[in-house]
């Protein structure tokens, strides 16, 4: 990945009309979540025409299927979607942030924190919310961590910001395998799948599509910003950017959206670290299309995989994050070939 600086960007230099073209690709992703969504509220082991649904949605139909769609599959498709729109944008910012093309929502050692935190609240036998409550403390405070540990003389530096993260989430990954070791056989199958991601309980979608608006909100004005924060601290500082403040800001935001998502679903990697990347691919390297696109293309790449997840091997379910490795790696591979 080559982030452009603003010289030789002509996005940063074209005229509107220029930019409407460019943010075409919005609208079209924006009608594919559309269809996503709607696809996963209507496959599954009770098949809903596209009429049925309509009619579900206009509060008319059957009742069985209203139970379906309002009750089961239409907060599980939405919490995905917003999921996935978390972690996308997050990864999105990090890259940029970092000037690190490998970085993800998780180079922060973030998700280990969380889950050992909900590891050590599933041995202790306590509920689903208790559960999410702890893997959010545990991702905030592990966050707390990494940045003490690499405040070095006067700040620290984003070098110093990742090797910290990549050392504490292999601490974190040590802690995991031993209680994995130690915990009780009956209670395995559930820490597993929440290692490897799984939606099954997410069953409130507000908070994840709330903090997804939320964010998009703040960071979008940040575009150019960004764009020239892409070439480096000293660059970005000799071009009028305040850098430690906007870094402080975005890097917080950031820690904060992977929070949430990890609370939400578990750990579901390669998506933060798949989606930004395949979109530059595509569109360029202009943040302020990056950003919204992440999270729209974030957002249905998980409710597509969730969807496949739970129907593929019906009536069990698969881990989520085992499909969207299953999905990512062959088509981020191909595009990385035929951008050679």
């Amino acid at each position: 990945m080559v982030f452009v600086s603003a010289a030789e960007n002509p996005a940063l230099h074209q005229p509107n009309d220029a930019l409407g073209q460019r943010y075409k690709p919005l609208l079209w992703l924006g009608l594919v979540a559309v269809l996503a969504i709607g696809m996963a509220v209507s496959v599954g082991s009770v098949a809903i025409s596209p009429a049925e649904l309509l009619a579900v949605l206009g509060g008319e139909g059957d009742s069985l299927h209203r139970t379906l769609i309002v009750e089961l599959r239409l907060p599980r498709a939405l919490a995905a979607f917003g999921t996935g729109a978390l972690l996308a944008l997050s990864g999105a910012l990090m890259q940029v942030l970092l000037r690190n093309p490998l970085a993800d929502p998780f180079v922060l050692g973030l998700s280990g924190g969380a889950a050992v935190a909900a590891l050590l609240a599933m041995m202790a036998g306590l509920g689903a919310a208790l559960i999410s409550a702890s893997a959010f403390a545990g991702a905030l405070l592990s966050t707390l961590i990494v940045f003490g540990l690499a405040q070095g003389t006067g700040s620290w530096t984003p070098v110093r910001l990742l090797l910290t993260g990549v050392v504490m989430a292999t601490g974190w990954g040590a802690v995991i395998t031993f209680l994995l070791a130690i915990s009780p056989m009956e209670r395995l199958p559930g820490m597993l799948y929440w290692l490897m991601g799984d939606l099954a309980y997410a069953q409130r979608a507000w908070p994840v599509l709330v903090l997804s608006v939320v964010s998009l909100l703040v960071v979008m004005p940040l575009g150019r910003t960004l764009n020239v924060l892409a070439r480096g601290g000293m660059t970005a500082a000799a071009l009028g950017v305040a850098v430690r403040p906007v870094e402080w800001a975005l890097y917080l935001l950031a820690s904060l959206v992977t929070a949430v998502a990890v609370t939400t679903a578990g750990s579901i990697g390669f998506v933060g670290l798949m989606v930004p990347h395949m979109l530059r691919l595509v569109l360029g390297n202009d943040q302020r299309v990056i950003l919204p696109a992440s999270l729209l293309a974030g957002g249905i790449l998980l409710t597509l995989a969730d969807t496949l997840a739970r129907t593929m091997i019906a009536p069990q379910q698969l881990p989520v994050g085992v499909i969207t490795a299953m999905l990512g790696v062959p088509g981020f591979l191909l595009l990385l070939y035929r951008s050679r």
